[in-house]
């Protein structure tokens, strides 16, 4: 498949996010970071980040902690060389007596890209709100793009 590149049209910045999407639900920190160019600079909630490297460890680190972790990204807007997305994922965090404490990550990022569709910057806000097992609605066997998101969000 050839590199999606700007200038983005309809049709171009739904298929960036969706590829962007797949590739996060890899977990695979270095396949992700080619995404990116070798300078990126990325806001993510309070960590700012620079290059490849930063964004290999920050991936790494995510998804140790993030366990279950299922994404997905819808377009909100895009021009030329930039696309807006809200997300949506969960994830859990292990208990001491066994059990899990899910969340679901609500949230929206910014993204430039340079004329080879490479990510030059990434900035992303969200919120981390706990729901029940019986909440989710990213579990196994749930395809992740066509689960109905209301505007209730729950």
């Amino acid at each position: 498949m050839a590199p999606i590149v700007p200038p983005f049209t309809s049709e171009t910045a739904h298929q960036k996010v969706k590829v962007a999407q797949d590739l996060w639900n890899t977990k695979n920190p270095e396949k992700v970071s080619l995404a990116y160019t070798p300078d990126t600079v990325w806001r993510n909630r309070d960590q700012f980040l620079k290059g490849r490297d930063e964004v290999v460890q920050f991936l790494t680190k995510k998804w140790e902690k993030e366990n279950g972790y299922r994404l997905r990204k819808e377009l909100f807007a895009f021009t030329d060389n930039k696309i807006a997305v809200q997300f949506f994922y969960e994830w859990f965090e292990a208990k001491p007596d066994g059990g899990k404490q899910w969340y679901r990550c609500y949230g929206l990022e910014d993204w430039t890209f340079g004329d080879d569709g490479l990510m030059k910057k990434r900035q992303m806000s969200g919120n981390d709100v706990p729901i029940t097992d019986e909440e989710r609605w990213f579990k196994d066997g749930v395809d992740v793009n066509s689960f109905p998101i209301s505007d209730k969000h729950l």
